[in-house]
């Protein structure tokens, strides 16, 4: 199922220009308003929520490019971390799971503390938070996963938050980045190396 209105249901849109691979099922792409170089983005190409209302097939099928990108980022750029607003702070309403290469600390992400954290044991446990709650904020640093309490969740919450970590504070709002030029060419200089690195390390692979 498709929504005409979508972005990341239109397969010509910009959103998705930057395709690193496409399955049946999803499309992996470059985030083309990339917090860093190695910014990629899992998408499904039916127009659902989040991760956690994938079927159990498309879940499989999920976590089996999230390991496999995981496992890319840490070997080509040192380490990962990944994102996912779960219907809370979406901009784009449609799942879009965010990876990225961050080794910082879980304080820098949530200065709350351990108040307002959860740990999980794996991803897999998503689906179950989004079938007893309905809507998750869930964020990971290397092996470690945490969803958040989602009363403190705003628009843009851990693009906002991983931007500030990474001290690039004005690439957080992608509207605003896109409309900055000097922003975008250098976010297109590191797509393409990105997108070289990929080619170089799927090859081997």
């Amino acid at each position: 199922m498709r929504d005409p209105n979508c972005d990341y249901c239109n397969p010509r849109s910009f959103a998705l220009s930057q395709s690193l691979l496409i399955t049946d099922n999803f499309y992996v792409v470059c985030d083309v308003h990339p917090l860093i170089e190695g910014h990629v983005l899992i998408i499904p190409k039916d127009h659902i929520s989040c991760s956690g209302a994938f079927s159990s097939e498309l879940f499989t099928e999920f976590t089996a490019l999230y390991k496999k990108f995981s496992d890319f980022l840490k070997s080509a750029y040192g380490s990962v971390s990944t994102f996912e607003h779960g219907i809370t702070g979406q901009t784009v309403f449609h799942a879009h799971i965010h990876l990225l290469p961050y080794s910082g600390l879980q304080e820098s992400i949530i200065p709350e503390g351990s108040r307002v954290i959860h740990s999980l044991s794996n991803i897999k446990e998503l689906q179950q938070v989004f079938l007893k709650d309905g809507k998750y904020l869930f964020f990971s640093i290397g092996d470690s996963l945490w969803t958040v309490n989602t009363a403190i969740g705003v628009p843009r919450f851990f693009r906002d938050r991983f931007a500030k970590a990474l001290g690039v504070p004005e690439r957080g709002n992608w509207k605003t980045m896109e409309t900055n030029s000097e922003l975008m060419h250098r976010a297109q200089n590191e797509i393409l190396s990105l997108k070289s690195t990929w080619k170089q390390y799927s090859s081997r692979v």
